[in-house]
């Protein structure tokens, strides 16, 4: 077998025909400039080919359920071994999906709870034991006389199956009537079975009428039924004592197993389903496992506190045009003797409360004057959060509900307080607390509570917990090993950044103990402090020490010191990328002057420190005080505005709460009059608001959904493009619009593709194929609108340009030049002007959102909040980055930086360092001031990580 993977003729996007050898099982780190070709080779050339061959090994039943890979564009790959790919891309934004879930901790709690918990009645909190079938006929001899009712053994309960055997054998032993699925027929009559499908079957034992004659048929009937169906016993009746209309069937169940003698509680079954809440089983019926509800939130309805009703305070009834809503005010105003034109936040509760959730039993004198008459009337009010919540439900128009959700955001449920689960799941405990309680612990307690387990169990149930134990606690330590210990098991999957997911499936990869695999992962270091960074690397040794080929797309210098081998990819991005530079231990590339990455290795090349740290501008801070959320112990967080603010701390310690959860989401609902329905995590209030006029949040969503949309479309250079076409002597005289340039419209497109420039064709059980579009060659435009030409290129031929070229070409033209000069400061000159936004990392389309910032006219009062903008660049680029950053600060701007990357932290003008550690360990602000300042705190991470390159030789000042 080959000990290394041959790799000849790679021709991959930007990939320039190369050839390499990488070892096998060795952990190899490949690098480079953004756009230098990384991904292209690691995961568009190797994994796509191992992941490729590995499915076309499969049969071609099985291959119609796997994601179908294109072949990558290279002459020939040797060596290769399955793939697996673990990339920054989350796992999954479904509710459902939880660390515990996507881990697989939580199946082996819940078969823990079914086999070693003990069930307590939520009405004594008395431990729960069997029913004796005596109990069960008492409680059935209560029912009200002369009622009717049906005993019905329930044999099978959401299990696919055709049961056809089963049945036969009820009918043998002469029962008449059978339930199926909620239908009740003759047992000769049932219909066929789908065999694909879950379905449950109860056989009707016996029909009885409740008297005072009854004799031994209902104890002899109900022992049937509870043999029959392993314990369990549904009883169903009407109530004949109610008149009909009122009558409805009422549904009880028992069980020989589990039931509250004093209440009557009873638990069907103690099974691991009953513990999931994906299961109908075990979900929480009213928010059916989810958690939350979606809601009508009065902080919506009153965003801004600082208004008057009169002025609109109320903002669904202020945007409408119906006098209605505003006489209604008027006249609640007249009763309760409260000014409208008063703020919002002078109001007494009383009063609020009222305008919100109404006037409960009081009567109102309602006035109103509709133009014609003049008419009044008592009645009680029902408050404008209920007049929403009403609405919403009653009504039958797309757009009225579109307008009320504006106003809803998902509050956590009553009937489950948030545990998804059911009463029957979350009263079986063991060592005092349900399976949801344990999972809203974070890791590293978890690991400690289950630990506790070996001595708090008795013999019984440590002899069954014994194995789920191991398992679980081994897949604990994995989380812990890989710097996870902060989160919740609870926390969903959506909310992880890309990092925390990538980490998690590392942690199930190590679990699975596979050999002979080539893992590709994609910066496992996002995310993660320098102190936490020791524990990922030794995970990936781990995992390379197992027999595994581990390749790591990474710029981190301490993952690259530790590598066995090193690839160098360049010299530039885009066209100018594409190349294998170096290559070697780190030791060699250290020493290699032909690499960037080299010589930022070296020291040759450097990210400057500024020479002055600003001060905040005017002395003028924004303050928010009393922050509480999530981990947060009561905040207080000074930001001085005008300056570059980097807020740091290890992970989890609570950075994204206090300055994306909590200040970005308040002041977007107060300056940027927020439609979302992102709340602010809970705080008691800001300084300095109105000294900003604007907050902007630059993230790594993608700028566009669909391939249509591109860099030209987002930043606003592709309208003056087809301004200038449609503005030249030839379109004039043939009496062509703008329109006539765009690719979304009929007009000018091509129909054939219609602008998509490929034609798709489905293949089954093979990949789908593009075949460029014949009609157009590609280009997705028809004829006539490609005739139209400025230096003999047309729209077509622009859009396939490099933004470089573009500057070139349109050198003269200053309304499009000065867009794509935009994009080429923040070091995107190798991207093409109408490459499709699908095809963008997160690190591109951020910073394609810079540059349609620096396209803006700067009011010199904005606020820009970024979240690890380094995701993705090499220290060249992050260099290009800071540049943009400082320039939006120099015009008087506020810039602030959630951050791990110490070359970024060390040219900030202001720290904020969270800590001291993750999850309920941090939460305070451990370090605050100038770098400097922040350096000499024994108590911060960063601090220590920081003060060597401040203190170092090699120290340079810009």
């Amino acid at each position: 077998m080959l000990k290394k993977i041959l790799i000849k003729g790679a021709k991959e996007h930007n990939l320039k025909n190369i050839s390499l050898e990488i070892p096998k099982d060795k952990f190899v780190v490949i690098t480079g400039l953004s756009g230098s070709g990384k991904s292209s080779l690691a995961f568009d050339t190797v994994y796509a080919e191992g992941q490729r061959r590995y499915v076309e090994s499969l049969s071609a039943y099985a291959r119609q359920f796997l994601d179908k890979m294109k072949k990558p564009n290279v002459d020939l790959i040797e060596g290769l071994s399955p793939a697996i790919s673990i990339e920054q891309k989350n796992t999954s934004k479904n509710p459902r999906s939880t660390v515990a879930t996507v881990t697989e901790i939580y199946d082996y709690m819940r078969v823990l709870y079914a086999r070693a918990g003990i069930p307590y009645s939520p009405f004594t909190g008395k431990p729960i034991t069997s029913q004796t079938i005596s109990q069960i006929v008492d409680k059935i001899k209560e029912l009200p006389k002369k009622s009717t009712i049906y005993l019905y053994a329930p044999v099978v309960r959401g299990r696919k199956g055709e049961y056809k055997k089963d049945i036969l054998g009820y009918k043998k032993r002469g029962f008449r009537k059978i339930k199926v699925d909620d239908q009740l027929y003759d047992i000769e009559n049932v219909p066929e079975l789908n065999k694909k499908l879950k379905h449950d079957i109860s056989i009707l034992v016996d029909r009885i009428v409740i008297n005072s004659s009854l004799g031994n048929r209902l104890a002899e009937s109900v022992e049937t039924a509870v043999n029959l169906a392993n314990g369990l016993l549904f009883v169903e009746y009407e109530n004949e004592t109610l008149p009909k209309k009122y009558r409805k069937i009422e549904k009880l169940i028992f069980s020989t197993k589990f039931a509250c003698p004093e209440s009557g509680f009873t638990i069907e079954e103690i099974e691991p389903r009953l513990f999931s809440f994906n299961s109908p089983y075990g979900a929480c019926e009213e928010c059916e496992g989810i958690g939350m509800k979606l809601n009508v939130d009065p902080n919506l309805v009153v965003p801004n506190e600082k208004k008057s009703i009169a002025d609109g305070a109320i903002e669904p009834w202020a945007k409408s045009t119906s006098m209605y809503y505003a006489q209604t005010l008027a006249s609640l105003s007249k009763h309760y003797g409260f000014s409208l034109d008063d703020k919002w936040s002078k109001l007494p509760k009383k009063i609020k409360d009222v305008i919100l959730y109404g006037s409960d039993d009081e009567e109102i004198k309602f006035t109103y004057d509709d133009g014609y008459e003049k008419y009044s009337h008592k009645k009680t009010f029902e408050g404008v959060v209920n007049n929403l919540e009403r609405r919403y439900l009653e009504t039958d128009s797309d757009w009225k509900r579109e307008e009320i959700a504006q106003y809803q955001s998902d509050t956590k449920c009553e009937r489950c307080n948030g545990y998804r689960l059911k009463d029957e799941a979350l009263c079986v405990k063991i060592n005092e607390l349900n399976i949801s309680q344990v999972t809203e612990k974070s890791i590293f307690d978890a690991k400690e509570w289950f630990r506790s387990l070996e001595v708090k169990l008795d013999k019984r149930q440590i002899k069954i917990a014994q194995h789920i134990l191991k398992e679980i606690n081994e897949r604990l330590d994995f989380l812990l090993n890989v710097g996870l210990d902060y989160l919740t098991l609870s926390r969903e999957s959506g909310t992880l950044s890309g990092g925390e997911a990538q980490r998690i499936r590392l942690a199930s990869q190590i679990g699975s103990g596979l050999t002979g695999v080539l893992y590709v992962l994609d910066e496992p270091s996002i995310g993660l402090h320098q102190k936490d960074n020791v524990k990922l690397i030794d995970a990936l040794k781990r995992l390379r020490d197992l027999g595994n080929t581990v390749i790591v797309v990474e710029h981190d210098t301490e993952t690259m010191e530790n590598a066995d081998h090193i690839i160098d990819l360049g010299p530039e991005a885009g066209n100018k990328g594409g190349e294998i530079v170096a290559e070697g231990t780190y030791e060699q590339i250290l020493k290699n002057d032909k690499s960037i990455t080299g010589r930022y290795l070296s020291n040759k090349s450097f990210i400057p420190i500024p020479k002055n740290r600003r001060l905040a501008k005017n002395g003028r801070f924004l303050e928010i005080n009393g922050a509480s959320g999530n981990n947060l112990n009561n905040v207080n967080l000074k930001i001085p505005l005008g300056s570059f603010t980097c807020v740091t701390g290890v992970s989890g310690s609570g950075k994204s709460t206090l300055i994306l959860q909590t200040l970005y989401n308040a002041l977007n609902l107060t300056l940027n009059n927020n439609k979302s329905r992102k709340i602010p995590q809970p705080f008691r209030g800001f300084k300095g608001i109105e000294l900003i006029d604007k907050v902007i949040d630059i993230d790594q969503s993608p700028i566009g959904r669909t391939p249509r949309s591109n860099p030209a479309t987002y930043t606003g250079a592709f309208g003056p493009i087809r301004d200038w076409f449609t503005n030249l002597p030839e379109a004039k005289s043939r009496g062509y619009k703008p329109g006539r340039f765009s690719f979304n419209v009929k007009g000018g497109r091509c129909e054939a593709c219609e602008g998509d420039g490929v034609i798709t064709y489905e293949m089954h059980f093979l990949p789908d194929v593009y075949i460029t579009c014949d009609e157009c060659k590609g280009t997705r435009y028809n004829r006539e609108t490609l005739e139209i030409k400025f230096k003999d290129k047309s729209i077509a031929d622009v859009l396939n340009m490099t933004v470089d070229e573009g500057c070139e070409y349109f050198e003269n033209i200053s309304n499009i030049k000065t867009k794509l000069l935009t994009l080429k400061k923040v070091g995107l000159g190798y991207i093409k002007i109408g490459q499709q936004a699908t095809t963008l990392s997160g690190g591109e389309a951020q910073r394609i959102k810079l540059a349609k910032e620096l396209s803006k006219r700067s009011t010199g009062r904005t606020m820009y909040i970024l979240d690890e903008p380094t995701t993705g660049l090499h220290q060249h680029d992050i260099k290009k980055l800071l540049e943009i950053l400082h320039t939006f600060v120099a015009t008087g701007n506020s810039v602030v930086v959630i951050e791990h990357n110490l070359d970024v932290i060390k040219t900030a003008d202001y720290i904020v360092d969270m800590g001291p550690e993750g999850g309920v360990k941090g939460g305070n602000i451990i370090a605050e001031g100038k770098p400097e300042e922040v350096a000499k705190v024994k108590d911060s991470y960063t601090g220590k990580f920081l003060k060597p390159l401040l203190d170092t030789k090699f120290k340079k000042i810009a």
